[in-house]
């Protein structure tokens, strides 16, 4: 595990202007976003043993983080 934390912005850098954009004006991104920082923060501080999770658990919040950063990256293509 790398303990890097995967910030929208160094996930997807050809797309940060287009992300603060939206963030500002279209709730429904500001949602999926908000909701990617918390699970993303909470990976992390798995990782890092800041507050430890069983491995199925710390495995479940990946999946669900990968999940959502998915569906961020659908919505952030598809938007004009």
């Amino acid at each position: 595990m790398s303990h890097t934390p995967h910030e929208l912005a160094e996930e997807f850098p050809d797309l940060v202007e287009k992300m603060r954009a939206l963030k500002g004006k279209d709730a429904h991104f500001g949602k999926l976003s908000d909701a990617y920082h918390d699970l993303n923060r909470r990976v992390h501080r798995a990782e890092t043993n800041v507050e430890p999770l069983e491995d199925l658990a710390e495995g479940q919040l990946r999946k669900e983080r990968a999940a959502l950063k998915d569906e961020i990256y659908r919505y952030l293509t598809e938007t004009a």
